[in-house]
This record gives C-alpha cells, sequence and structure tokens, in this order.
C-alpha cells in the first residue's frame, strides 16, 4: 500500500501525503465504503453489534482519510493540492447525501429502535440512534425520489460554493502586500512588529519592510502606525478583501447570494420556513424568535456603555487634536487611550510571553485542574519544522489524547484560529484509539534570533482553542458519534473554550508562565494590576459587535434572499439594518466585512455564530463555580471534566451544565465578567 492517506492505522504522514494520492485515496475509500455499506444491509435482522458499530467504524475510516487533505488544504495551501482537493468535494457531497437518504439503512436503524434490544442498550446508545434518526429525516431520507435529486444537487453545490468563499478569502488575503522602503512611514509600531515586516520582506526577497493581511501584521498597522495614510490603505485593503472592489476572480458576492439561496431552498424541501430553523433543529436554542430575544437584551443591557466607550475614544482623540475619527483611526486612538488610562500596552506585555514558557503554563492549568499531564512528543512526518506534537495522559499513565499544534501566521495558511478532529476516540474489544486534535493558531512568529513572543490576546486565543481541544480529547464516550465534540449542540460547542479562557487572566496561572523572556522575571504585579484593569477597556463595544455578527447571521438565514444575483443587495441590506439597530459606530461604505465573513459562509457557523454569545453565558457561570471556591479547586475541576468534558455528546449540553453546576445557567455571571451592570 504506497498512497500514504489509506494508512488510516497510523497517524498522518504528513510528509509523505502529495497532491496526486488525494483523489485515487478519496475514490478507492468510497468505493470500499459504498460496498461495505452494501453487505451490512444484506442482513434482515439488525442489532447494534452487527450494525451500528460497523456503521460506526465506516465513517470513521472515511474521516481518517480525509482529515489530513482538509488539514494540510487550510494550512500549507498550493494550487495542487487545492485543486485536488476541491475535485473531491463533489464526491464526498454525493457520498454523504447518498448515505443520510438511504431508506434501507433508515429502515434498518428504525428496526432497532422500535426492537425489544433498545430498551437494553445504555442511554449513550440510545442518543446515538435517536440523533441518528433525526440527522435523516433533516437530510431528507422521507422526500420523493425528485425531492431526493434537488437535495442532493444543492448539498453537492453548496460544498463547491463555501470551498469557493473560503478559497477567495484566503487569495484575497495574501495577494495583498504593501512595501515600506523609509522607516518613517511605520512610525509608532513597536520594534518588535517592524522586526517582523522586515522579516516578511526579507522572505519575499524584497527590500526594507513589508506590510501585509496577515493578522499579527494588520493588527500592528492598525493599533500602533502614527501614518494615517498607512492605517487607511490596510484597513481598505482589509475589509474589501474578496468583494467586487478587488479583482473579480476573488469577488464572493454572487457566491453568498447563491448560497444563502440553495440553504432556504434546502431547509423548505425539508418542511421549514427557513434555514434558520433547519439550523437550530439540532441545538440548544429552540426558536429564532428566541436567539433573536436573547441578543437583543444582551444589546439593550449594553448599548449605554457601548455608547460611553465610542463618546470617551472621540474626546480623547479630539483633545489630541483628531476632530474627526474615521474607521481606521478608532485602533489607534483607542490604543492611545488604553495607555493613558492604565498606562499599558500590548507591547508592555508580549516579552512575558514568550511562546514555549506559554505552552507549558498552558499543561500547567489543564494538569490543576483536570489531573491530566501533557509531554512533548517525537513525531517523524510534521509537514513543517515548527510543527509540535504532544500527549495527554491520566494520572495513572494512561494516553488519554494527543495533539498537533501549528501556532504561527504565515502565508498560505488561512487566518483565525481554530481546533479540529484528526482522529475520534475508537473504543474495540482488542484496543481503545485514543482521539487525535488539530489545534491552530495565527500567533505572532518568531523573528530573527528572539523566540515567539504573544501578546495576551494571543495568549488566550490559545487557552480557547485549548479548550475545544481538551472537550475533543478528555472523552471517555464509548460511542464514536457522541465522543468528543460529536453530537454536541452546536450553541454549546464554545462552552470548555470560554470557559479556559478565564485562566488567562489569573494571577496565579499566570505565575507559573508569565516570566521575561531574557530575564526570566516573573510579570510584575503592577503590570498584572494594569493588565486586569483593563481587561474590561471597551467591552461595551466589543459586546456589540459580537451581537452585530450573530444578528446579521441570523436574519440572513431567517429570510431568503432573491436568489444568485450580482449586486448582493440583500445582504447588504440586512446588515445595514442590524447595525442601524444595535451598533454604535457605523463603518464606511466601502467596508465588504461580510464577504470574508468565513464562520457563516464557508464554516459550520451559519445560523449559528449567536454560539459565540450563548455559550459565553454558560462558561461565565461554569467559571462563577471556582470563583465561589477556589480558580484551582480540584474538586471544581474534576466536576467540570466529568460532567462536561468526557461526557461529549452523550447528554444534552444543558444536562450537562446542570450535573455540573446544579442548577439552570444564570446571565449575570457573564454582565459581570464583561464590565457590564446587569
Amino acid at each position: 500500500m504506497t498512497n500514504p492517506l489509506l494508512r488510516t492505522e497510523t497517524l498522518p504522514a504528513f510528509d509523505l501525503i502529495q497532491a496526486k494520492d488525494i483523489i485515487p485515496a478519496v475514490e478507492e475509500t468510497l468505493e470500499a465504503q459504498r460496498a461495505a455499506l452494501a453487505k451490512l444491509l444484506e442482513k434482515t435482522d439488525y442489532s447494534w453489534d452487527s450494525l451500528i458499530e460497523p456503521l460506526e467504524r465506516l465513517e470513521e475510516n472515511l474521516s481518517r482519510v480525509w482529515s489530513p487533505v482538509g488539514h494540510l488544504n487550510m494550512v500549507m495551501n498550493s494550487d495542487e493540492l487545492r485543486e485536488a482537493h476541491d475535485a473531491c468535494l463533489p464526491k464526498l457531497s454525493d457520498f454523504h447525501t447518498e448515505v443520510a437518504q438511504n431508506q434501507q439503512l433508515y429502515a434498518a436503524i428504525q428496526s432497532i429502535r422500535d426492537s425489544a434490544e433498545f430498551e437494553s442498550l445504555d442511554s449513550t446508545q440510545q442518543k446515538l440512534i435517536d440523533d441518528s434518526l433525526r440527522d435523516f429525516k433533516l437530510s431528507g431520507v422521507t422526500l420523493a425520489d425528485e425531492q431526493k435529486a434537488r437535495y442532493k444537487a444543492i448539498a453537492q453545490r453548496l460544498s463547491t460554493l463555501t470551498s469557493e468563499f473560503s478559497n477567495n478569502v484566503l487569495d484575497a488575503t495574501n495577494a495583498w502586500q504593501h512595501p515600506v522602503t523609509e522607516e518613517s512611514e511605520l512610525d509608532g509600531i513597536p520594534d518588535s512588529s517592524k522586526a517582523m515586516l522586515k522579516q516578511f520582506a526579507e522572505q519575499a526577497q524584497q527590500p526594507g519592510w513589508l506590510v501585509n493581511l496577515q493578522m499579527p501584521s494588520y493588527i500592528a498597522v492598525m493599533t500602533y502606525a502614527a501614518n494615517r495614510a498607512l492605517r487607511e490603505t490596510v484597513y481598505r485593503a482589509y475589509t474589501t478583501r474578496a468583494s467586487e472592489l478587488g479583482p473579480s476572480e476573488q469577488d464572493n458576492s454572487p457566491l453568498m447570494d447563491e448560497i444563502l439561496a440553495l440553504r432556504h431552498e434546502k431547509a423548505q424541501l425539508l418542511g421549514f420556513n427557513n434555514y434558520a430553523e433547519l439550523s437550530l433543529a439540532t441545538k440548544m436554542a429552540d426558536s429564532s424568535q428566541q436567539v433573536e430575544d436573547f441578543l437583543l437584551d444582551l444589546a439593550d443591557k449594553s448599548k449605554d456603555q457601548a455608547q460611553a466607550d465610542y463618546e470617551e475614544v472621540q474626546a480623547f482623540a479630539a483633545e489630541q487634536g483628531a476632530t474627526e475619527l474615521a474607521a481606521w483611526d478608532i485602533s489607534y486612538w483607542s490604543e492611545k487611550l488604553r495607555q493613558a488610562k492604565y498606562a499599558i500596552s500590548d507591547e508592555d506585555l508580549r516579552p512575558y510571553f514568550p511562546a514555549e514558557k506559554v505552552f507549558e503554563g498552558l499543561f500547567n492549568v489543564a494538569q490543576r485542574l483536570f489531573d491530566v499531564r501533557i509531554e512533548a512528543t517525537e513525531f517523524a512526518h510534521h509537514y513543517r519544522d515548527d510543527i509540535r506534537f504532544f500527549s495527554i495522559y491520566d494520572a495513572d499513565g494512561s494516553l488519554r489524547g494527543q495533539f498537533f499544534l501549528d501556532c504561527y501566521a504565515r502565508q498560505h495558511k488561512r487566518g483565525g484560529a481554530w481546533m479540529d478532529v484528526c482522529r475520534s476516540r475508537v473504543v474495540q474489544a482488542q484496543q481503545t484509539d485514543v482521539p487525535v486534535a488539530y489545534l491552530v493558531c495565527n500567533a505572532t512568529p518568531p523573528v530573527g534570533d528572539k523566540p515567539a513572543l504573544l501578546t495576551h490576546d494571543e495568549v488566550v486565543t490559545l487557552f480557547h482553542e485549548f479548550g475545544h481541544g481538551l472537550h475533543h480529547m478528555l472523552t471517555q464516550v464509548n460511542v464514536t458519534g457522541l465522543a468528543g465534540i460529536s453530537g454536541v449542540e452546536w450553541d454549546a460547542v464554545e462552552l470548555p473554550s470560554q470557559f479556559l479562557e478565564n485562566w488567562a487572566w489569573e494571577k496565579e496561572a499566570l505565575d507559573s508562565f508569565a516570566q521575561h523572556w531574557e530575564t526570566g522575571e516573573p510579570l510584575p504585579q503592577e503590570l498584572f494590576e494594569k493588565m486586569t484593569a483593563a481587561k474590561n477597556f471597551q467591552s461595551g463595544l466589543m459586546m456589540l459587535r459580537q451581537i452585530e455578527f450573530a444578528l446579521f447571521d441570523m436574519r440572513i438565514h431567517g429570510g431568503a434572499s432573491s436568489g444568485p444575483s450580482n449586486d448582493n443587495s440583500f445582504v447588504a441590506e440586512q446588515l445595514a439594518k442590524t447595525r442601524a439597530q444595535v451598533a454604535v459606530i457605523q463603518p464606511p461604505e466601502f467596508n465588504r466585512f461580510q464577504h470574508s465573513f468565513s464562520h457563516i459562509f464557508a464554516g459550520g457557523y451559519a445560523a449559528g455564530y449567536f454560539s459565540y454569545k450563548w455559550a459565553e453565558v454558560l462558561s461565565a457561570d461554569a467559571f462563577s463555580a471556582f470563583e465561589e471556591s477556589a480558580v484551582f479547586d480540584r474538586d471544581t475541576g474534576q466536576r467540570f471534566k466529568q460532567e462536561v468534558l468526557e461526557m461529549g455528546g452523550a447528554r444534552t449540553a444543558a444536562e450537562n451544565f446542570k450535573a455540573f453546576r446544579g442548577r439552570e445557567p444564570q446571565i449575570e455571571p457573564l454582565l459581570r465578567h464583561s464590565g457590564i451592570a446587569a
């Protein structure tokens, strides 16, 4: 067997995978899957052992072939890899739709649900069967043949469109560069960031400095550059990515309309009024009205503070002679105001967060909370030298999980941060395959001989993604389809990630890793106090920004676009209406934020972006249990591990939360943690 993608019994051999391997591996696997499924359905008497468990193994095997392809396409994108990846999307979409609409398979699983055996299954096995039957119906298994064919065509087209959307954002981000030959143009930008921009230029074999749209570069310019013209140039480039204001081949305008129209048609095929209703059928929230009421209530509680936040920065800028505040001025003057109020900046903190020490501190937090040990592990098949691999061990020394860490921003890597599944937990008679995760960030890379020095925001992001990773890796559920994050309602999946962020702000946690990269000096108490004092700086504005995104998402999926068009009027109108209702700051007319909103147009957050705020209520309330005892209280940590992290999707998220907290969630801790009065 020469195709490295077909060696599914081992971890991915990334360095051996070539673009030419992808299509043959996927086609061979799909052919084998179809044959195996047909053989399973030859029987007339179905049971958990004869049907459900083998199905789980088949699904995991396909995931093991495709997972490294999807990962490499995200982090090491190339023309050849993208072409092979995208060529497989219709094949995979067709297969998944075939399985989800297989009437014989649906009837076979229903027969187990109706049998005497069902009562003898444990609650997790029963939940998987019930969830599977629900998902069959949501995939159109009961539709007439003509409607099934249309559903299949929609699914295939959406798979292509969402990938194109993501590719356009990546290409537009990578394509834009701004060479700088005079250092004075970079006045105000910290030396560490200027060194990074010089390194970008050297890597591109150019003189001087190179500003790009990777997040560390963008933030450095928008936050610190005294050169207003440079800030405007970078802001315009960033906020018009993948829109009609750039190259036509990267314009996401028609894609957004078609994606929305197809999602709406898909929902109506299944008997829903709109896509938002379909999306919420598998979430904690009951209705789009409940979500809207929740978001508008949060907006109402936050708007006065947000208005005060904005007026404060306007007044401060005016005192310095900046009487008009454009969109590209706000971050700059906000940072100046933050330094004036709290005498602290990200650059003051950066030397205390060398990446390696942050990793150590993060692992120490996990050890103290959840009684696990994390160790660097040798791995021979990395796709880059700076990728790390780690193993998680239980207190008794047993292996619980493993993860790859790809931490730094670079060209040909998609922006943002995420956790994804490499391997799921698989329990068989002879062995247990532990879960394996990908943890990906876009933090500031090492520059020259210096180690990577992170901003505190980047530290918080790392904690966030590791929370997702622990949710995946610490699962003790023996049913693969409900282990880890599988089967967890999307509006609860952010609970462990947002929960773990809290320890990036706790002195007792920071003392274990926040140490100056040159002197080893711990983070001074004075700096810590300034950092925490500034924690909720402009929290009202930040709250409204997230609410704006979430409302916009629900509204474009709760209505219907007029169908594919080139003017993108429906999306623009809904965004404008939402901003008029909840936003304090109105961006300029040319801002095309929506054209790069990959979370909802290319990710899993369609009619689900509200999940960040919904889960933040849960996470803030969960953390308040530690505030009531101690931030490293072992019993509370063990209870969170057992009732939330280890349970995965074996129970509903509401049941998991109530088992941990002993009651329903309350919104007060979120408002308190955000510095907003209830």
